[in-house]
């Protein structure tokens, strides 16, 4: 099935509007949980994870981004604090433009806001079907829809074209899923040809 993408605008507008680029370090922070938007990012380099933490400390990641994608859109037409921490994985150069200037490329280029549009929709669809299979106790229909989730943010309906480049233990905090569980499942997956191992890295 093709999907759409994160957001990705084009950043000669962008800037023509007023973007700056903001340099972060590995770790660093770009807003924490209870913040405000006040930006629309995008990133240049680098990735980005999106988590919170229980009562418990333990993590939960609701997403890893990279280059060209955008993080935290939805919020910025919400009063409304951020439910989750947006934190660099490594070194990374990230875009940020005000959000009334946003709001202003909106009104002027509507065809941006169509396209938001449609990607919020398709982020809403493969996040209910991803909750719905959260809710299995086969790790085997965990995985998969993770994995279904994600790809639908790089695009493209190919199979093993969608690399994920995550640690097995990022994918249990995404999936709720212990550590040996997930290296278990994984394997077990590839012995039935649904994804590729090569180099700790999965092709889906």
């Amino acid at each position: 099935m093709k999907t759409i993408s994160c957001m990705n605008i084009d950043v000669n507008l962008l800037y023509s509007l007023g973007a700056e680029d903001k340099m972060y370090k590995k770790k660093e922070m770009i807003f924490k949980e209870g913040d405000y938007a006040f930006y629309y990012f995008q990133i240049v380099r680098g990735k980005v994870k999106l988590n919170n933490y229980n009562e418990d400390g333990k993590e939960f990641i609701h997403n890893i981004l990279g280059k060209n994608q955008s993080f935290g859109d939805p919020l910025i037409f919400l009063n409304q604090p951020y439910p989750m921490n947006a934190i660099c994985l490594e070194a990374s150069e990230i875009i940020r433009l005000p959000k009334d200037h946003f709001i202003k490329m909106l009104e002027e280029h509507p065809h941006i806001s169509l396209e938001m549009n449609a990607c919020f929709s398709q982020q809403v669809y493969y996040k209910l079907m991803m909750m719905q299979s959260m809710a299995s106790q086969n790790p085997i229909l965990r995985l998969k829809a993770l994995l279904d989730y994600l790809k639908s943010f790089h695009g493209g309906d190919c199979n093993s074209c969608f690399e994920l480049e995550m640690t097995r233990q990022q994918i249990a905090n995404l999936t709720g899923l212990r550590v040996e569980t997930v290296i278990r499942t994984l394997k077990k997956m590839e012995k039935e040809g649904s994804i590729q191992l090569k180099n700790r890295k999965i092709l889906y």
